[in-house]
């Protein structure tokens, strides 16, 4: 199997190698537009700042390239960040992929830290990207900013109020968390990302 982990101006993206290497799967890190399109998997991870890494894409034509793609794709933590409409950081319009804007965390009272950062569970899981009896299960966050729960929610998790752990439209799946960072459960959501078929359902369904 052909995985691309799309290489950019963020972070996180060798502990992704080594979380897909784990699994078996040597992934080709890159930028290369053509190399991407002719994937059987694309992960677009990572760990930066909002306004910096989309104007990275953009100077490329990455987000061109990564909005056209028909082959199933998995962002995780900021790649889920900048697939959806605007990002309050940076106040900066990303690629629109899903129809949901980025908001930043505001504390409510002394007790709530931001960045939330550690393990929290997952709920309200609706999607194969969490087959294996997954609900309720703890995965790992780091992140200042959040994606409100949306018609394209497929998880939730609830720091402050409730948001979007995981998003899904079409064959784009993206994460909050970080699967590579979060033990036996995370590994789970990475194979079950890697086993979807070839030709994946392109519509809304989320089941």
């Amino acid at each position: 199997m052909n995985v691309v982990i799309i290489k950019y101006n963020a972070g996180n993206i060798r502990s992704v190698d080594y979380g897909l290497r784990r699994l078996g799967v040597t992934p080709e890190i890159t930028d290369d537009a053509e190399r991407i399109r002719k994937a059987d998997r694309v992960v677009f991870p990572g760990q930066g700042e909002a306004s910096t890494t989309i104007r990275y894409l953009r100077e490329r034509g990455l987000d061109r390239v990564i909005r056209e793609l028909k082959q199933p794709v998995l962002g995780i933590c900021i790649g889920m960040q900048l697939m959806c409409r605007h990002s309050d950081e940076g106040d900066v319009d990303c690629l629109g992929i899903f129809d949901a804007d980025v908001k930043r965390f505001i504390p409510r009272q002394h007790a709530d830290k931001i960045p939330h950062m550690g393990w929290n569970t997952v709920k309200g899981v609706r999607s194969e990207l969490f087959s294996g009896a997954l609900e309720g299960r703890f995965v790992y966050f780091v992140h200042s900013y959040y994606v409100p729960v949306t018609d394209g929610t497929i998880a939730e998790t609830d720091y402050i109020h409730p948001f979007s752990a995981a998003l899904r439209k079409n064959n784009f799946y993206a994460v909050q968390f970080h699967p590579e960072k979060s033990g036996r459960t995370g590994e789970t959501i990475l194979s079950n990302f890697l086993k979807f078929p070839q030709a994946n359902d392109r519509t809304d369904s989320r089941n």
